[in-house]
């Protein structure tokens, strides 16, 4: 379905955030990104590039294939 692999990347973005204890705001101050950019990313409503998902996991320090992965 079209969009679904944003939202999964979103809800997974969130709970790794979340699991380090990462406000929004706080991880895009990280990330360098605006904290409402983040928001988008999380709710699915924006599309990133490749290079935008591997900044993220390691921000997160995770693998980016883990980001896409439905949990």
């Amino acid at each position: 379905m079209e969009g679904d692999l944003q939202r999964i990347v979103g809800r997974n973005l969130r709970r790794y955030r979340e699991g380090r204890g990462l406000s929004q705001e706080a991880f895009a101050d990280v990330v360098g990104v605006h904290r409402t950019y983040m928001g988008g990313l999380e709710r699915g409503e924006r599309n990133l590039t490749l290079r935008s998902l591997e900044r993220l996991a390691a921000a997160l320090h995770v693998d980016p294939l883990d980001l896409l992965k439905e949990s």
